[in-house]
C-alpha cells in the first residue's frame, strides 16, 4: 500500500501543476487492488477543504470527486462508512468536515457532539451548546 497525500490527489484532480500533475498521473495510474494507494480521514478532509475553497469547487463536484476514491478499486480509505455517511449529510446541506466530526463521535460512542456554530449543528447532527 502507498499512502497519498493530499498534495498529490489535488495535483491529480486539478492537473493545474503540469510537472507535479505528470508525477500524480503516473503513481496513481500504476495502483491496484494488490497494491492500492491509502488515502487518510485527514486527507479526505484536507482535499474537501483545498477543492472547496482554493479552488472554489462546486460541492456537488467535490462531493462527486470523494465518491470516486471511496469507489476506486485501487484506493483504500479510511474509515469509508464514515466518510461516505459525511457525505449524505453534505447532500443535505451539512458541511462536509462538520459531518464527518459528528459521525466520528457518534462511531466512537458518543451521546452527541455539540458546537457553537449555529449553522453546522442541526445539517451535521451536532447539538448547539449555546
Amino acid at each position: 500500500m502507498i499512502g497519498l497525500d493530499t498534495n498529490v490527489l489535488v495535483r491529480y484532480f486539478t492537473q493545474d501543476d503540469t510537472a507535479q500533475a505528470a508525477a500524480a498521473n503516473e503513481l496513481i495510474d500504476q495502483l491496484t487492488e494488490l497494491r492500492p494507494g491509502y488515502v487518510t480521514m485527514i486527507v479526505i478532509v484536507e482535499t474537501y477543504w483545498v477543492l472547496s475553497r482554493a479552488y472554489r469547487t462546486d460541492q456537488t463536484a467535490v462531493a462527486a470527486t470523494l465518491r470516486g476514491l471511496l469507489d476506486a478499486k485501487e484506493v483504500v480509505v479510511e474509515r469509508a462508512d464514515l466518510v461516505r455517511r459525511a457525505l449524505r449529510r453534505m447532500a443535505d446541506g451539512a458541511d462536509f468536515a462538520d459531518a464527518l466530526i459528528s459521525e466520528a463521535g457518534a462511531d466512537a460512542g458518543c451521546e452527541r457532539t455539540v458546537t457553537f456554530d449555529r449553522r453546522a449543528a442541526k445539517p451535521a447532527g451536532m447539538q448547539l451548546l449555546a
